[in-house]
């Protein structure tokens, strides 16, 4: 006699257990007469052998790499499948099978078995917070609960492709000036180290004197071939990581440091344009669902690591406990500008506090998308200059004691 262990759903509940046969097909047939639907039927080697459990793997699984765009493709398939009408064991199953990354493969069909096994399609998600994040995890949770499933897994594809857009738009908005940037300060640092020291040896054979702004150049020439280039190497790896870890363990250092962030010329308005289209679409989303005031805000909170932002919707949760309107509560953070109150008022008064937030959305969404294009056309421009200006200026340093040279034999 062999023992099979079997998961199957009886009288409307998930059961679980061994059974004794001489093979497979009795073993199920064993269990049909108890009706039980069976959902997994194994073979154990001996009684009281358990199956391993799937949560300790899932928990290994971020070691490997789950890239984002790997949970947007795999989001959109499963809510189309979904809204499509297929069992959604059966599209785990078909999306399993369909991807390519095997860490992605892995996540999935972990998923698919603890479903099998009786545990709530959010309850599995749950199980990996680092690709599955409180949203995603709130709002399959929401469409559990109303049975309209594939209309939330819909806002899901919607939001991750928002927040990718978000992503992209700003590194594509700082690519061109930190390439700039970085082309800029190697050939400087090239000029420096090998270009300068030939001109010093000319210079010093001729016996002229120097202008101040080539002294000065060949001043940092040497004070760069020497222990100097050494000092600002290792001067700037000491305290980039000191920096790191004041901004992470120190919480005043971070509070002050987040709050620069958010000053920064076109950058921070950039970053806060964009922190409250995310926030505000989320809000939207969670309040759609169901979900209650206070939840939602310490979800949206987890949107952001900037913790000024952090702070200000903590102080909004606290002021909702004191029966403020939002309205009110949002006036009070300088962070938020007045149209985004205005915008919550009219929702409050009309009772459609969703709608307005995905509105709220969207024209931040438009405001960010017109102010990081302002911002690359203004980039540009200031980028070039400052590579004439740095790199010509060293040029021009350099090659002017042939000029007075010239202008002295003339």
């Amino acid at each position: 006699m062999e023992f099979f262990t079997y998961k199957g759903i009886s009288d409307s509940k998930y059961v679980e257990g061994e059974i004794e046969a001489l093979n497979q097909e009795e073993a199920s047939h064993k269990l049909k007469e108890q009706k039980i639907i069976i959902t997994n039927l194994i073979k154990s080697k001996k009684k009281g052998e358990k199956k391993e459990k799937t949560k300790g793997k899932g928990f290994s699984l971020f070691k490997k790499k789950v890239k984002t765009e790997d949970l947007v493709v795999f989001s959109k398939q499963f809510a189309t499948m979904v809204k499509a009408g297929l069992p959604i064991l059966q599209v785990l199953e078909m999306l399993r099978d369909q991807v390519e990354n095997p860490a992605m493969k892995d996540v999935i069909e972990d998923i698919r078995k603890s479903l099998e096994g009786g545990i709530s399609l959010s309850k599995s998600f749950e199980k990996y917070p680092d690709l599955f994040d409180n949203v995603y995890v709130n709002l399959v949770k929401a469409g559990e609960a109303s049975g309209k499933l594939d209309v939330f897994l819909l806002k899901i594809v919607d939001s991750l492709e928002k927040k990718e857009k978000i992503k992209k738009k700003i590194k594509s908005a700082l690519m061109y000036p930190s390439i700039m940037f970085t082309v800029a300060i190697t050939v400087s640092a090239f000029m420096l180290v090998k270009v300068v020291p030939v001109f010093a040896k000319m210079y010093d054979g001729m016996g002229i004197a120097l202008p101040k702004a080539t002294a000065i150049i060949l001043s940092m020439s040497d004070f760069l071939r020497g222990t100097g280039g050494m000092v600002i190497l290792f001067g700037s790896i000491i305290f980039f990581i000191v920096f790191r870890y004041l901004t992470t363990k120190n919480e005043a250092i971070r509070y002050r440091w987040h709050k620069q962030i958010l000053k920064l010329p076109v950058f921070g308005d950039l970053i806060l344009k964009s922190l409250i289209a995310r926030i505000s679409l989320i809000m939207g989303n969670l309040s759609a669902a169901g979900v209650n005031l206070l939840e939602s805000l310490d979800i949206a909170k987890s949107v952001s690591n900037n913790v000024v932002v952090t702070e200000s919707i903590d102080n909004i949760k606290k002021g909702v406990f004191s029966g403020e309107t939002l309205t009110k509560l949002f006036l009070k953070e300088p962070l938020f500008p007045p149209t985004f109150s205005q915008l919550i008022s009219v929702g409050e008064q009309t009772g459609q506090l969703d709608e307005m937030f995905n509105s709220v959305a969207m024209y931040y969404e438009e405001e960010f998308d017109n102010a990081v294009d302002n911002m690359s056309s203004l980039i540009e421009p200031i980028m070039i200059v400052f590579m004439g200006l740095m790199i010509g200026g060293l040029m021009i340093a350099m090659y002017s004691p042939i000029f007075n040279v010239g202008a002295l034999i003339n």
